[in-house]
């Protein structure tokens, strides 16, 4: 039986709920093999992050050289990458490893409001990542830093989703998890033709990791060979499942049930 396998790349959380733990507890959702190459160790919890301490950057290239040269991924995706320099090492990494299928969540600050990333990184992942994405995953906050416009609404997610596929992306999700009222919108450009999902909006403080957790979910169905809307549908799906059925853990903002099933 062949597995595919995907690789993570991004921080560690010690609560388990985010970064590296919820993408490899994703990618076995889906019945991917999980490598992973830890860009930064973070002292959090669901209440928030109190430490972010980057990995050195040849020891982040090394880890995924040792993963791209042995286990060759069929999809990998970024989540955390907490400095400018770590982008870029990262951006070449991928490049070198010619790594297909690539989904960059571009992860800045947490469900606790804490930043996970250096601001002069910012415009790094525009430069760098950005061209190199199958799809990029912004939630409005993070699209609004990364095209310099407010992005409040529907219509400002698309008008975001076209510029950064305009800027380099093949394609753009734009998750509408932090819109007002009762719907939760999720819209994907990919260049010429729109998706869009819509589902009611669960009320509930279980919200930790969902970004990365979609995004590895992503990134697992591209490793499957699905196309990307299939790949983005059983992801949007998974996640809505794994916040409905949450174990109410910590007393801040609580982790996803990875636990339920994702598409194998």
């Amino acid at each position: 039986m062949s597995i595919p396998i995907a690789l993570t790349i991004a921080g560690s959380d010690s609560g388990g709920g985010a970064g590296i733990q919820a993408d490899l507890k994703t990618f076995q959702a889906f019945g991917c093999f999980g490598t992973s190459a830890v860009t930064a160790i973070t002292v959090q919890n669901t209440r928030g992050v109190t430490g972010v301490h980057p990995i050195p950057v040849d020891t982040v290239r090394a880890q995924i050289a040792a993963v791209a040269t042995d286990l060759p991924p069929a999809a990998c995706k970024t989540g955390m990458l907490a400095t400018s320099e770590l982008v870029r090492a990262v951006a070449v990494s991928i490049r070198e490893h010619a790594m297909a299928n690539y989904v960059l969540d571009p992860v800045m600050v947490a469900s606790s409001g804490d930043r996970l990333l250096d601001a002069d990184a910012e415009r790094t992942i525009m430069d760098e990542l950005l061209p190199l994405a199958a799809c990029v995953t912004p939630n409005l906050d993070e699209a609004a830093i990364l095209v310099g416009f407010a992005v409040g609404d529907e219509e400002g997610m698309r008008r975001a989703a076209q510029v950064l596929v305009e800027r380099g992306a093949r394609s753009a999700l734009l998750k509408g998890g932090h819109l007002r009222g009762a719907e939760l919108v999720d819209v994907l450009w990919d260049g010429s033709d729109w998706h869009e999902w819509r589902r009611p909006k669960l009320e509930t403080r279980s919200t930790h990791g969902t970004g990365c957790t979609l995004s590895a979910g992503i990134a697992a169905g591209l490793a499957h060979g699905r196309s990307l809307r299939q790949s983005v549908e059983d992801a949007l799906d998974y996640v809505q499942r794994a916040m409905a059925a949450a174990p109410g853990l910590g007393g801040g903002h609580g982790p996803l049930n990875h636990l339920v099933a994702g598409r194998l």
